[in-house]
């Protein structure tokens, strides 16, 4: 564990419908579409682990019984691997879920936006810093991103947002920031635009989906209004927080895949494969010398 974290509990937004995954995701959360042999979900986990955090929340659904159940014990698949010697297996099982981590999780009655459902987890977090991690959005990196984070918050203790450069056409999939360049990697933000048109942003400096935040954000979000798409933006809530509090952005090291679209799972899915301790160098044979 690392042992400076002043960020102890780690929400996890998993309420949404994943309807760009249809058929896969009618029965099933998209959270828990693999890439190669684990839920998108518990990348998300593992990475908040890494950073020393310990209090998993997840603001969850009605759909969304399989993401408690991964976490759960399992009691006929653990006492079916004990029968059959099967160690390693039953290891990989119990690594999932640590014995030092706590799974909480809340409802999210209505979709009414990331925000929304940020506030859903309020009672759980209470007057604690905490992080934010999108499950869509992969994130690799060395130290994980949100160690990276973590690590800066030690530091600085203010809000954090993970952002990246996106390309100008794609600005109003993405909220926007602008500010002033503190260091190569950081910039204190000015100013956030939920999903602008290309023409209205001000950069293109775009969050990606990680962010530690002070509880300070609670009171801001519960009095915003809908915002962009009908929804309680937790954009919003940030800009409004810049009058309270600075807020840094930080230009992560690492790599993010765009897991909530087709394309970038396949993406993160292949890249994972090649790295897979079991299959990379075989499925990279493979991919170099696929028949056309």
């Amino acid at each position: 564990m690392n042992k400076t974290t002043l960020v102890k509990k780690a929400v996890f937004p998993v309420a949404g419908l994943g309807t760009r995954f249809l058929p896969a995701t009618k029965a099933s959360p998209k959270e828990m579409l693999a890439v190669v042999d684990k839920p998108l979900i518990q990348y998300a986990v593992e990475e908040a682990y890494a950073a020393g955090i310990r209090e998993m929340i997840f603001v969850t659904g009605r759909t969304k019984r399989s993401i408690e159940d991964h976490f759960d014990t399992a009691v006929e698949l653990e006492a079916e691997l004990a029968a059959g010697g099967k160690t390693e297996l039953m290891a990989l099982v119990h690594s999932i879920t640590p014995d030092d981590m706590v799974c909480i999780y809340v409802r999210q009655a209505r979709a009414l936006g990331l925000g929304h459902a940020v506030l859903c987890a309020e009672r759980l977090v209470r007057n604690e810093p905490f992080a934010v991690l999108l499950a869509d959005d992969l994130m690799l990196g060395e130290p994980p991103i949100m160690q990276q984070m973590t690590d800066l918050y030690a530091e600085r203790q203010c809000s954090i947002l993970a952002i990246q450069e996106v390309p100008e056409n794609q600005t109003h999939r993405y909220g926007i920031i602008k500010g002033e360049t503190l260091a190569d990697d950081l910039i204190n933000v000015s100013g956030l635009i939920e999903k602008p048109h290309p023409r209205a942003a001000p950069s293109n400096l775009g969050i990606a989906g990680r962010y530690v935040l002070t509880p300070a954000i609670f009171d801001l979000i519960r009095s915003q209004p809908r915002g962009a798409g009908g929804e309680i933006q937790l954009t919003d809530a940030i800009s409004a927080l810049l009058a309270q509090e600075q807020v840094l952005a930080y230009r992560y090291h690492g790599q993010r895949y765009d897991c909530g679209s087709k394309l970038g799972l396949l993406q993160a899915s292949v890249v994972l494969a090649e790295k897979h301790p079991e299959i990379g160098a075989d499925f990279s044979a493979w991919l170099n010398n696929r028949p056309a």
